[in-house]
């Protein structure tokens, strides 16, 4: 289980000296500032939060502004995130099997049929039904509490899992 790490009132060299060890020992590490000694902290650390009644410098250079100072929207801006990438994969991988089954239709019934199956606009309506009401699915999709115990993810990772290619 991660464990929830929480420094204050200590030196700007302090903080910045914390972030780099806890980094070096492969945590995620996410500062909360708001004034100008924070700023090497927050730029180092993996996320930085900056609070909305903070200098212009920790905006600046911050991840998310908490504009209502609330530490809980920390929490929800976290899930609403993680939700939004989630919802992304769900919908590419619902395109990549709606257009792969209409392209194997389409292959199939040519080579049986000797014409395709569907006209131009056939397959753009089909599309169109298809990706406006998966776009409503997905966005109205609100986050639940299970998408916080999902580990963060690096840079470098595909949204596009190896699942649906398989």
């Amino acid at each position: 289980m991660n464990e929830l790490k929480v420094l204050a009132r200590a030196k700007p060299i302090h903080k910045y000296m914390i972030v780099e060890g806890l980094k070096q020992m492969g945590s995620n590490v996410v500062v909360t500032g708001e004034g100008i000694n924070d700023v090497n902290a927050i730029l180092a650390a993996d996320v930085g939060l900056a609070m909305g009644s903070g200098c212009s410098a920790v905006k600046e250079t911050s991840d998310v502004i908490l504009t209502n100072d609330d530490f809980e929207a920390t929490i929800k801006s976290i899930m609403w995130g993680r939700n939004i990438y989630n919802n992304i994969a769900r919908f590419l991988q619902f395109q990549v099997t709606v257009n792969l089954s209409a392209l194997m239709t389409i292959c199939i019934g040519s080579i049986i049929l000797a014409e395709s199956p569907f006209s131009a606009v056939q397959l753009l309506w089909i599309n169109l039904i298809m990706d406006t009401f998966a776009a409503f699915a997905l966005a109205t999709e609100p986050p639940t509490m299970n998408v916080l115990q999902d580990k963060p993810w690096k840079e470098d990772v595909n949204v596009m899992k190896t699942e649906v290619w398989g």
